[in-house]
């Protein structure tokens, strides 16, 4: 896995969950410690998830709490107070996920990568696990805290493209 190809993720989610909560009262927006793991991995109750084809191949999976969902659609809303995670919510989660990929994704293709994204999936519940037919890829996991409003793991599982 290249590092050219995951910064600009990992950058653009730190950068644009920073800018969200700076108005937020106690949410500290940190980096945690980064890990490489397997690419079938359980999910915390909510992931968006966008699939990469091109040059590369893989996908980006923002992996959060119920609760961090509902938080993080809160602020994007304008600090409406989100109790279900309804149709909004889940609309809400699934932007935030097409405005991380869109900058990493145009960094890229100023670097001269070509590819295409899909459109954000979204999977909620208990248990789930999502995995990726890659091959030998292990999936970069970046935390990041939100101080009391809970994490969002950064899962990147992308390799160049088997020609």
């Amino acid at each position: 896995m290249r590092v050219d190809y995951i910064n600009p993720f990992t950058v653009s989610a730190f950068s644009v969950l920073k800018d969200l909560f700076k108005e937020v009262k106690d949410a500290e927006v940190k980096q945690g410690q980064i890990s490489l793991k397997s690419t079938t991995k359980t999910i915390m109750g909510v992931a968006a998830m966008v699939g990469l084809a091109g040059d590369v191949e893989g996908r980006v999976l923002l992996d959060m709490s119920k609760e961090t969902a509902l938080a993080v659609a809160g602020v994007m809303n304008g600090g409406e107070k989100f109790t279900v995670f309804d149709e909004l919510a889940k609309a809400t989660i699934q932007e935030l996920a097409n405005i991380i990929t869109a900058q990493a994704v145009t960094k890229l293709h100023d670097l001269g990568f070509k590819f295409d994204l899909t459109p954000p999936a979204l999977f909620t519940g208990e248990n789930m696990e999502v995995s990726t037919n890659l091959g030998e890829v292990e999936a970069l996991i970046v935390p990041i805290e939100l101080g009391p409003y809970g994490k969002i793991e950064v899962n990147i599982a992308i390799r160049e493209r088997v020609k």
